[in-house]
């Protein structure tokens, strides 16, 4: 099960963060360096910011809403010693691998679906502070959406269910490589609109054609009373599911979108965009337990794939099945490399 974390963390970078004084003299003797908050947590703590460099970053309870949860922290000095130059991309993806993929592993109780919402990866102190001698990293858990760009997360990942699955109402971008991007305000162009949530019935891991026939009939039914009945052929459109994998199951994955997308352009390039929501205008609002994970927030210096992502970790691609004038067709959404920095 540790494979499956080769290659695919998306990794924090902190070396955007700097000191700023507790009083409010600006003479230097009389200010001192505050504590940033990301380097004192212990596993267990959450901690939340809205700056893509991280600038306000605090520690909160990991009920509410967060944006990484602290599952160990780990000391690299043995190997990187006072004269070590700072780490490179591919070198923070290995040190991920070796150092934080077993402590989140052990944290989540070993129940980890890789194809799941959740990535690994860790809190690095930044240039400034490996300069100085710093060498301990916070490893954590992180929402992430199907691009890499990172999403708000409630409650501690060891009791929630790790399914890779969106809000109704949630519709997801389009990549240049016209694959599936993250989380969109539906005016944008998309690929899917999130239209409910199936929970697969409990019992040893369904064969992807038993899984089809539960969740065609129950996405055609969820589709239709979200839409009020829209005729999808006439727009342009299909509902579509996701189903789940065996490694998934095994760690309780057990729920699955239903979603609406447009008809598969026919040189099969890649997804088509479309935009506007099927949502019908006069049904009651929607409810969610949490804020609808609507946008993501793209970090300053992020590097790797998504840990759900099937780029350089060898495992396969996600599968989604469609329903067309009642027929029933697999399509596979082609990994994208991960995002160049």
């Amino acid at each position: 099960m540790l494979g499956a974390f080769a290659g695919a963390f998306a990794l924090l970078a902190l070396s955007a963060f700097t000191s700023w004084p507790m009083g409010s003299s600006p003479a230097p003797s009389t200010t001192s360096e505050q504590v940033n908050p990301a380097y004192e947590v212990q596993a267990g703590d959450c901690l939340d910011w809205s700056e893509r460099d991280l600038s306000d970053v605090t520690k909160v309870d990991c009920a509410a809403q967060h944006m990484f949860e602290v599952t160990g922290a780990v000391d690299i000095g043995a190997a990187f010693g006072p004269q070590a130059p700072f780490p490179t991309d591919e070198q923070w993806q290995e040190i991920s691998q070796e150092r934080c993929a077993q402590p989140s592993l052990d944290y989540l109780g070993g129940r980890f679906d890789p194809f799941g919402k959740y990535t690994v990866g860790p809190l690095n102190p930044g240039e400034r502070l490996w300069g100085r001698g710093e060498r301990t990293l916070r490893c954590g858990l992180q929402v992430a959406g199907p691009a890499g760009g990172l999403l708000p997360a409630y409650g501690t990942a060891r009791t929630q269910d790790q399914s890779d699955v969106y809000d109704p109402g949630v519709c997801l971008g389009i990549t240049e490589a016209r694959g599936v991007g993250d989380p969109v305000d539906c005016a944008q162009p998309h690929t899917f609109e999130i239209v409910g949530v199936v929970t697969l019935p409990a019992g040893p891991f369904p064969a992807v054609e038993k899984q089809d026939e539960v969740m065609s009939v129950e996405c055609a039914r969820i589709a239709a009373e979200y839409s009020g009945g829209v005729d999808f052929r006439a727009r342009g459109l299909i509902v579509a599911w996701d189903t789940r994998a065996p490694e998934s199951w095994a760690a309780g994955s057990h729920r699955a979108n239903c979603k609406v997308g447009a008809t598969p352009a026919p040189d099969n390039t890649g997804l088509t965009a479309w935009e506007k929501s099927v949502r019908n205008p006069n049904a009651p609002p929607l409810t969610t337990v949490n804020p609808p994970q609507t946008t993501a927030v793209q970090q300053d210096e992020p590097t790797g794939a998504p840990l759900h992502s099937a780029s350089n970790s060898g495992t396969s691609p996600a599968t989604t099945s469609a329903s067309v004038s009642g027929t029933t067709t697999t399509t596979t959404t082609a990994a994208e490399p991960p995002p160049s920095r």
